[in-house]
C-alpha cells in the first residue's frame, strides 16, 4: 500500500472515528420526550364505532391503547403535565426535577378536540391501570370549549361535568384547543384574540373551584396544527407554551426549546402498541445506557 493510500485511509477512519463520538455524545446530553398525540379513542367490539359505520383517521382503538399505558406505567414512566414540562424542561430559568423524577424515563400523552371518548373509553383504562399498578397516570386533555356537551354529530363531546369528573380524580390535565377548533392562521385577528382568550375564560370558569393554581388553559395545541409568527403574537398574550403536531420527538440539547413549538407525534390506527411503545423507549443509545 502506498504512502498515500495509507493517508486517505488515516483520514477517512479519523473522520469517521470523530464523526461516531460526536454523534455518541449528542444523544447522551440529548434529553428526549415523546408526547404522544391522539384523537378519538374507539372500541372494536362496538359496530356503531368501527367501518363501515364510522371511519376518521385519527382513530385509535381502546385495545391498542390499553397495553400501551400498561406498559409506560409499568415501566415505570413519569407522566408529564403540560406544566411539569414546562417547568422543569422548557422555562427560563427551569426547576429541579425532583429526585424521586430524575432517572425515570419521560412521556407525554395528550387528546386533542374533547371527544367524549376520552371520558368512556380512557378513563376507565386509566382508572385500571390505577387499581392495577398503585399510580396514578396523568393525561393532557387539548380542550375546544365551544363544542363542550355537543351531542348531535358522530362524534359526541365531553362536558364540563366529564372534565370536572377526570380532573378530580387526578387523572385530566385540562388544556386549551380554542374555542372551536379553527385554523388560527386563517382568521381575522379579532376571531383569532377570540378563539384563544374565550377558550381560556371557559375552560377555566369549568374548572375554577378545582385548579387553584390556576394551571387550566395555561397551554394551547394548535388545531390542524396550524401557526405562524402572527398566531405567536397573540398566543404569547394568554399561554405559556405551544405544541405542533409534527411528528416529531421533543429533543432538548444545547440551547433551550421555542415553547410555542412544542413538537408531538401523530398517532393513528396504523401504530400498534408495540410501536408506540418502541418509540417511547427512546434511541438505541438510549436503551443502551439505561435512560
Amino acid at each position: 500500500m502506498t504512502p498515500r493510500k495509507k493517508r486517505i485511509i488515516s483520514f477517512i477512519l479519523a473522520f469517521l472515528l470523530t464523526f461516531i463520538t460526536y454523534q455518541v455524545i449528542l444523544e447522551i446530553i440529548t434529553v428526549e420526550i415523546p408526547i404522544f398525540g391522539f384523537h378519538d379513542i374507539v372500541d372494536l367490539r362496538n359496530s356503531q364505532e368501527i367501518p363501515p359505520r364510522r371511519e376518521f383517521p385519527g382513530d385509535y382503538s381502546q385495545q391498542n391503547l390499553e397495553p400501551f399505558l400498561d406498559y409506560l406505567v409499568s415501566h415505570n414512566y413519569w407522566f408529564l403535565s403540560s406544566q411539569e414540562l414546562y417547568e422543569y424542561f422548557i422555562a427560563n430559568p427551569k426547576k429541579l426535577v425532583p429526585s424521586e423524577y430524575r432517572d425515570r424515563p419521560k412521556v407525554m400523552i395528550t387528546f386533542d378536540d374533547g371527544n367524549k371518548s376520552i371520558y368512556t373509553h380512557l378513563l376507565p383504562i386509566l382508572e385500571t391501570l390505577e387499581n392495577k399498578y398503585g399510580k396514578k397516570t396523568k393525561v393532557v386533555v387539548f380542550i375546544n370549549s365551544g363544542f363542550l356537551g355537543h351531542q348531535d354529530s358522530l362524534i359526541k363531546k365531553v362536558t364540563c361535568q366529564d372534565l370536572r369528573d377526570g380532573m378530580q380524580k387526578g387523572f385530566y390535565d385540562i388544556q386549551s384547543h380554542g374555542l372551536n377548533h379553527e385554523n388560527l392562521t386563517k382568521i381575522s385577528l379579532t376571531a383569532l384574540d377570540r378563539e384563544l382568550s374565550e377558550d381560556q375564560i371557559r375552560l377555566r370558569k369549568c374548572t375554577q373551584d378545582l385548579d387553584q393554581n390556576r394551571t387550566v388553559a395555561s397551554h394551547i395545541a394548535y388545531p390542524f396544527g396550524a401557526v405562524n409568527k402572527q398566531v405567536d403574537k397573540y398566543v404569547a398574550k394568554y399561554f405559556s407554551s405551544g405544541y405542533l403536531y409534527d411528528s416529531l420527538k421533543l429533543k432538548l440539547r444545547f440551547f433551550p426549546p421555542n415553547k410555542y413549538r412544542i413538537s408531538r407525534l401523530t398517532v393513528n390506527k396504523k401504530h400498534s402498541a408495540k410501536r408506540l411503545s418502541n418509540l417511547a423507549s427512546g434511541s438505541w443509545l438510549h436503551k443502551l445506557i439505561g435512560k
